[in-house]
């Protein structure tokens, strides 16, 4: 009888599963079917097996501390089971790799100094806590719950970061990532501090409710930051500190140079949504921002070379703005955005011209691409006084504005290329010349020359 290689092979398949599964049921009920939910943790350390208790609210900061010295001696990672653990200055050694179970592994505060630092890591991980600071003050100057310093590879991942009275995190000349974690209510400086990083990706995470900052990337001397910042979500941002725009932002650039900031979702922050400051090649792309108290997108002072492109922007004072030509402000292109809803109140008194601007641009820069529509002010702002220098205005389109595009006519002034815009419903005119806020000129869109060496204006559609 020939043998059917088909059917054999069928009934094998079954005959062997059913003869796998026999012998591995016993060892399912022996090994009570919870423990194959840490097949992932195999060859970690189980607190709770070192006398970390789950749980309780009695402070077990001395034994956390010694069962995360055991675990970086042992080069093994240290899951934390569900539950409740109070602890207070806790150290965390030179590897460190803590992970839970995302909202239900719980690190609180107990008071009485510092919750987690880090220093002279070579790796240290948290992934899967809450981490809570209780609404706790700290005895010491530690600059967040979780405060790294000097630490080459740092991994924050999947934790919920609350109840902070300083920033959520802190990082100081640190490298790594912080990645899908929800950081609330930091009553300190931020929610995520960066200083001086050295390759800190931020991305995919949310930042709320903070007093002072979202997401700040600082330098002490200004150099190459090549942070990334990318994909969160940052909202309600307060300025309780006060000032004129150091705090309330977003996302904030401070000395830091080509630093990546796209596809953010930012609203609702008491001043900007991205603010850089003195950050040389800075990138802002593909941000959507809403419900800005100043300007939405900056960069300023003492900066060279910034791409601000594809971002959209409804309701802030001012939509783009490139600033600060007398201090070294200079090169940028801003190109493709969306700006409308612009308004004429802010956080504080406008200096002049005023709020209620579109873009507003000084020196070495390309304004092509853009939509705006309601700007109360200027759709397009060019030059400030004397501070104005070879500036393209091009292709853009600007809908009911105040005047469509200001430019300056002051003595002094660079050259600007004014061309092939659209411009409508601006009963201030379409393009006008002004002597620093005042309005000098009638409107040189109708004009068959512009009457000035400096300016060209040229192909602008005009109703």
């Amino acid at each position: 009888m020939a043998l059917d290689r088909r059917r054999f092979l069928k009934g094998f398949g079954k005959s062997a599963g059913l003869a796998a599964l026999a012998t591995t049921l016993p060892a399912v009920a022996k090994a009570e079917i919870p423990l194959f939910q840490n097949i992932s943790l195999r060859g970690s350390l189980d607190a709770s097996q070192f006398g970390v208790r789950p749980g309780a609210w009695d402070d077990q900061s001395k034994v956390l501390q010694n069962v995360l010295n055991r675990a970086a001696e042992e080069d093994k990672p240290l899951f934390l089971p569900p539950g409740t653990y109070v602890a207070s200055n806790l150290k965390l050694p030179k590897r460190t790799r803590i992970t839970g179970v995302p909202g239900a592994s719980k690190l609180v505060y107990g008071g009485d100094g510092h919750f987690l630092t880090a220093e002279n890591c070579d790796h240290f991980s948290l992934t899967g806590l809450v981490i809570d600071g209780a609404n706790r003050r700290f005895n010491d100057p530690a600059g967040g719950l979780v405060h790294a310093i000097n630490c080459r590879h740092v991994v924050i991942d999947n934790c919920d970061i609350i109840g902070s009275m300083t920033s959520g995190i802190k990082l100081e000349r640190s490298g790594g990532r912080i990645e899908r974690c929800s950081i609330t209510g930091a009553g300190g400086d931020a929610g995520i501090y960066s200083v001086e990083a050295t390759g800190l990706q931020i991305i995919n995470n949310v930042v709320a409710d903070c007093a002072n900052g979202g997401i700040l990337v600082h330098r002490w001397t200004a150099g190459e930051d090549n942070s990334i910042v990318t994909g969160n979500r940052v909202e309600r941002i307060k300025s309780v500190n006060g000032g004129t725009g150091q705090w309330g932002n977003g996302i904030n650039i401070f000395r830091a140079h080509s630093v990546l900031v796209n596809n953010n979702r930012i609203s609702d922050c008491a001043f900007s949504a991205v603010r850089s400051n003195g950050g040389n090649n800075v990138q802002i792309l593909g941000n959507n921002c809403t419900r800005l108290g100043e300007t939405a997108l900056y960069s300023e002072f003492e900066f060279e070379g910034a791409v601000i492109s594809n971002n959209i922007v409804d309701s802030a004072t001012m939509g783009v703005s490139v600033a600060n030509f007398l201090q070294g402000g200079r090169m940028s292109v801003v190109s493709n955005n969306l700006i409308r809803n612009l308004k004429t109140k802010g956080p504080y008194d406008a200096d002049q011209p005023g709020f209620g601007i579109g873009i507003s641009v000084e020196a070495d820069t390309s304004v092509t691409g853009n939509v705006i529509e309601n700007a109360p002010l200027y759709g397009i702002n060019l030059g400030w006084g004397p501070y104005l220098r070879d500036v393209v205005a091009n292709a853009n389109v600007i809908r009911n504005a105040g005047e469509g595009i200001a430019v300056s006519v002051v003595k002094g002034a660079g050259e600007a290329l004014i061309t092939n815009n659209v411009i409508r419903d601006a009963p201030g005119g379409a393009i006008v010349g002004h002597e620093w806020s005042k309005a000098v000129t009638k409107d040189l869109a109708l004009a068959s020359s512009s009457g000035f060496d400096h300016l060209t204006v040229k192909g602008n559609l005009v109703s």
